[in-house]
């Protein structure tokens, strides 16, 4: 029976001699819930988790599981489980006997752990596949073999460490999904580590992005993405044009912006009048004939047609900005002049 438990880091510093990987870290992740730590290589993301599974030792501050803490205790004195990167199967041993390894080296027996490890593998959809041995399975199947043992050791935290690293782009979107869907039915507390802003999107209830060791922005999927915090929030949490403009006014909650003459209304969030810098999703332009009464002009330098959308680029004279357009059946050409607008979702005022 998994009984979920909080994460908390209490002002936590981890240096490595004279280098400060994580400077003063502190945060709460909610039992039950799917947390992902995201962010450029370098940003302390790893580190943390590592902090949280025993395996490196904070310099100093606290870090609680269940509210216990655990600071200094290691690794197999925590009530975590791991998923690693390269799924650290035995090569030599069935897959029942992979999942069923760690209970049998707890002490349970193995009669129990065989029919545990069992029940492990009918959960991650690989019933009746225990007799298997790593290499004659897929790797999508190698990785819910590892999510198994982890899960039949009945944490109260499940760490997954970049767990689909390994797999190419259409097993990567499928196995994402199995895991929500896993961590949703079973109710499990999961700390994901990614540098995948898809990946994190796709499967979390909570992003925390990771910048020099410290936290950038921390919220739900669509918050980050839809009201970014910061120019790096907005261009990591997919591409952005980070272009300057004027908050004329401020009420109720709503600001009226001025971007080269084109005036626009949006969710004000912490915006004061004034000059400020505005987040813009490619997908959040329209572009219209030059004739067109509203918007501002531009001159598009690049056209590429992919199938299902076509990516502009349009110089407006003082800044390019980066365009995708789903509903265009025929690319505008090279050097068509064109008025551009603003839609209502995927901007954001910024600073």
């Amino acid at each position: 029976m998994i009984n979920p438990g909080s994460v908390v880091f209490e002002n936590v510093r981890k240096s490595f001699g004279a280098f400060t990987a994580v400077p003063d870290l502190s945060l709460r992740i909610e039992p039950g819930t799917l947390v992902t730590l995201l962010g450029p290589s370098g940003c302390g993301k790893t580190t943390t988790l590592r902090m949280l599974a025993g395996l490196e030792h904070p310099t100093s501050g606290r870090i609680l599981i269940g509210n216990k803490d655990v600071t200094m205790l290691p690794a197999n004195e925590r009530d975590v489980s791991m998923v690693f990167q390269s799924y650290a199967l035995f090569p030599h041993m069935t897959s029942l006997d992979n999942v069923a390894y760690g209970l049998e080296s707890s002490g349970l027996k193995r009669g129990e752990a065989r029919e545990r490890a069992e029940e492990g593998l009918k959960l991650v959809g690989l019933g009746g596949m225990g007799h298997r041995l790593p290499a004659e399975l897929s790797g999508g199947q190698q990785q819910r073999v590892a999510v198994a043992r982890a899960l039949v050791l009945e944490p109260q935290v499940l760490l997954l460490d970049e767990p689909l690293s390994n797999l190419d782009a259409r097993l990567r979107r499928r196995v994402r999904t199995e895991i929500r869907e896993l961590q949703q039915r079973l109710g499990f507390t999961a700390v994901y580590v990614t540098h995948d802003q898809d990946e994190a999107l796709a499967v979390s209830d909570q992003i925390i992005v990771m910048k020099d060791g410290g936290i950038a922005q921390q919220g739900a999927p669509r918050d980050l993405y839809d009201a970014p915090a910061s120019a790096f929030i907005a261009d990591f949490m997919g591409e952005a044009n980070v272009v300057d403009c004027n908050v004329l006014s401020v009420d109720a909650g709503q600001a009226l912006i001025d971007i080269a003459g084109l005036r626009h209304r949006l969710p004000a969030g912490k915006a004061a009048q004034g000059a400020a810098q505005l987040a813009i999703r490619p997908n959040a332009i329209d572009l219209s004939p030059d004739g067109a009464t509203t918007g501002f002009s531009g001159n598009i330098i690049h056209s590429a047609y992919l199938g299902d959308h076509v990516e502009y680029e349009v110089d407006t004279g003082s800044t390019k900005l980066f365009v995708v357009d789903a509903s265009a059946d025929e690319p505008l050409p090279v050097s068509t002049r064109v008025r551009i607008g603003l839609r209502d979702r995927g901007i954001a005022i910024i600073g």
